[in-house]
């Protein structure tokens, strides 16, 4: 019989677990609203289910979920090295009114790094993974897709100012200085758009452990550049609302990071 690794093990159960929990209930569940006003669906928590029964089994570790009690998850990452980290469905919004961009997202992670990451898009069948050192696909193509390196003025943004503060929103609606912006509703998915090159700039405010830990790891092995908002090193900001500044090419990056840190 053929010996799976452990990144072949977490791409098949991602898929299979998007097939039988998540696909059967799009366009057929409701939403409720948690304590935080975020909306969770049947869909969500079945898939959560699943991946935690079956996630150990590839490497015996706890899961921490999205949804989770708050108190639950600090407790996992407070009291283990080692722990899956899981997004049952990244763009729940999207999800629940029938628009096609959202993902499942699972990272391993160790002393707070991720090792490993899978996100995968059922709608598109895109399954994005990447294992540290070992490079970042789409669905066995290595990432980036293209190298093409606009200009500033043409460069495409994936832009959230719903958690960025300060001035820079208003700054980035009158005088940003890329050509287009895009905000399609899961994080998850945009961390690999910049890590494919799909995006060439990306800037994001307090983002949750979830939201994170499989696509910084996509960009990182992709070759791409990151930071936060107020920490130079991207691990130092905090772990449950960390801000990041990112861009696939070093030139571009320098520019963006210059000017978004200028605009704060």
């Amino acid at each position: 019989m053929p010996v799976f690794s452990v990144l072949d093990q977490l791409i098949a159960t991602v898929r299979e677990v998007a097939r039988t929990e998540v696909m059967p209930r799009f366009l057929r569940v409701g939403a409720n609203r948690k304590d935080d006003g975020t909306l969770f669906t049947e869909a969500d928590v079945e898939c959560q289910r699943a991946l935690e029964r079956r996630l150990p089994a590839i490497v015996p570790c706890p899961v921490l979920g999205e949804e989770m009690s708050e108190e639950e998850q600090l407790a996992l990452w407070d009291n283990h090295d080692k722990l899956w980290v899981i997004d049952p469905i990244d763009g729940t919004t999207n999800f629940v009114h029938g628009l096609p961009y959202f993902a499942v997202s699972v990272a391993l992670m160790q002393n707070g790094r991720p090792l490993l990451g899978v996100i995968y898009n059922p709608i598109a069948d895109e399954m994005f993974h990447a294992e540290l050192g070992q490079g970042a696909y789409l669905n066995g193509q290595r990432l980036p897709l293209k190298r093409h390196v606009p200009q500033m003025a043409e460069a495409i943004a994936g832009v959230e100012v719903k958690w960025l503060g300060g001035r820079l929103p208003q700054r980035l609606a009158s005088v940003a200085p890329f050509g287009s912006q895009r905000n399609l509703g899961a994080s998850t998915l945009d961390w690999c758009y910049i890590a494919a090159g799909r995006f060439d700039l990306y800037v994001h405010g307090g983002q949750r452990l979830w939201d994170y830990a499989a696509g910084c790891l996509m960009l990182t092995e992709a070759g791409g550049r990151m930071t936060s908002l107020y920490h130079d090193d991207y691990w130092d900001d905090d772990v449950w609302q960390r801000s990041v500044i990112a861009a696939l090419d070093p030139s571009l990056f320098s520019q963006w990071l210059k000017w978004v840190k200028y605009n704060l």
